[in-house]
């Protein structure tokens, strides 16, 4: 072991001991009550980077949840990395699945149990310690580096676009490495290439002016549910295709060589079926599930609602309906352009049948997400790579993420630079979910894979 590593060794004990005390904090973004804590968040966050040894640190107001700044900036002649990550976690419920108390973390067979122990507390604060075991044992770092934790990414890092863009200059760098991604298995690393862009329509359709009596009324009166249902199923065709007039107009087809690789990708499907407790599969004709989850767009109802939802029966015939409906994209989909195509699919719909009886409404919804990719061939990707081999002994999976993260798009729009996804989750780990966890044996591993990303980031450039 190098200078550094043996300083995580012999840490080891104080560094879990400090992962307990993080994970305790109830640092709920979503929830106005728990915005005091996502503030004593911060504040740990911004005492700990103290403590590493890093400089200038401040907890920087965005006009909602805060980001902690700080910067070690002394390696003349090499690149400055920006670090990534999020204190905030999402909310607890439903409370009753929890095996213990969600912000009473908990360690149980080489586990520690928490909320915001896998997304993103335990994963956040390796990068800290990483940089800890370089200052204090060498007294410097390979390379300069500035950090930005935040405290609003469950709730979509609202207020992160006009802060960036005021804050270009602070948090100008060469690339971004953010500690909010996992690995492919225990025992398989693997590195992201892209994840899905995001937006969100609400719709809304209203009749009578209260509730009626559904046999008084019954037959002469258009039910505002049967209508959402008629409009709901226009959306999609019996192949899984979404058929909103242009929603595929920017796709960017998966070349021949980007299905192989993502065909490389071990995947079993019975298993994946199991695991999810479903008897098959189903999506967009032509494509694997990998390749439907990862690189194809999709249009999701999220929920829908209206009427008596009660025990028993009430005969009602409901004067509103509800739906909400979200779709991920594909480079390179514009979430406005794929919103407005949505409302004015519903707009055409209804007025090519009118009357209807209803009025029908629909509107995007807040939080956007660009889709976002970065080559494999991106120099911190290859160093991320070489370290993954080093650790894990095999190639690391190409892989992409169904899901959003917008913070990577709004590195790249307001900072120009790439994002590297370089966390130790794994998919297990009930992220979002009643006992999320996060593997000791990863957060040891996280931290020795830091140093030496750090480390060789430094000598590409040095060689």
């Amino acid at each position: 072991m190098n200078p550094a590593e043996e300083y995580l060794a012999s840490n080891r004990s104080r560094f879990q001991d400090e992962l307990l005390q993080f994970l305790s904090i109830p640092s709920v973004s979503s929830e106005p009550g728990n915005a005091g804590d996502v503030e004593r968040a911060a504040q740990w966050v911004a005492e700990r980077l103290r403590a590493a040894g890093m400089e200038h640190i401040e907890i920087m107001p965005t006009g909602g949840h805060p980001v902690v700044y700080a910067d070690h900036l002394h390696a003349e002649g090499q690149p400055t990395v920006l670090l990534y990550g999020h204190f905030d976690t999402q909310p607890v419920d439903p409370l009753e699945l929890w095996s213990s108390p969600p912000f009473e973390p908990v360690i149980r067979d080489g586990r520690v149990y928490a909320r915001g122990a896998c997304d993103d507390k335990g994963n956040m604060l390796i990068p800290i310690l990483a940089l800890e075991a370089l200052l204090k044992s060498s007294g410097g770092l390979p390379v300069n580096v500035k950090v930005l934790f935040e405290g609003q990414e469950e709730i979509g890092s609202p207020q992160l676009p006009q802060f960036l863009a005021a804050e270009r200059e602070r948090f100008a760098c060469d690339y971004v490495l953010s500690a909010d991604s996992g690995q492919y298995s225990e025992t398989e690393p693997c590195l992201g290439l892209s994840c899905r862009g995001l937006c969100a329509v609400q719709i809304d359709v209203r009749g009578a002016r209260t509730d009626l009596h559904s046999g008084v009324y019954g037959g002469a009166v258009a039910n505002p549910l049967h209508v959402l249902v008629g409009l709901l199923a226009s959306l999609r065709d019996g192949e899984g295709r979404v058929t909103v007039e242009g929603f595929y107009d920017r796709v960017v087809p998966l070349t021949a060589e980007e299905r192989d690789a993502i065909a490389r990708v071990p995947f079993d499907e019975e298993a994946y079926q199991a695991q999810l407790g479903v008897e098959a599969l189903a999506g967009e004709a032509g494509y694997s599930p990998v390749e439907r989850v990862w690189a194809r767009p999709t249009l999701e109802l999220n929920g829908v609602w209206g009427g008596f939802q009660g025990e028993g029966v009430k005969t009602v015939l409901p004067k509103e309906a509800h739906a909400k409906l979200t779709c991920r994209l594909v480079a390179d989909q514009d979430p406005v352009e794929v919103s407005s195509a949505v409302v004015r699919h519903v707009e055409q719909w209804a007025e090519s049948r009118q009357p209807l009886g209803v009025r029908v409404e629909a509107r995007a919804l807040p939080g956007n997400a660009l889709p976002y990719s970065v080559p494999a061939e991106h120099p911190a990707n290859q160093a991320a790579a070489a370290v993954l081999r080093e650790l894990y002994g095999r190639e690391p999976y190409l892989v992409r993420g169904g899901g959003s993260v917008p913070v990577c798009e709004l590195f790249f729009t307001h900072l120009g630079v790439h994002t590297i996804g370089f966390g130790f989750g794994l998919d297990d780990e009930q992220i979002h979910a009643p006992d999320e966890f996060f593997r000791l044996s990863s957060f040891e591993r996280g931290q020795t894979a830091w140093v030496k990303l750090l480390q060789r980031v430094g000598d590409q450039i040095a060689n």
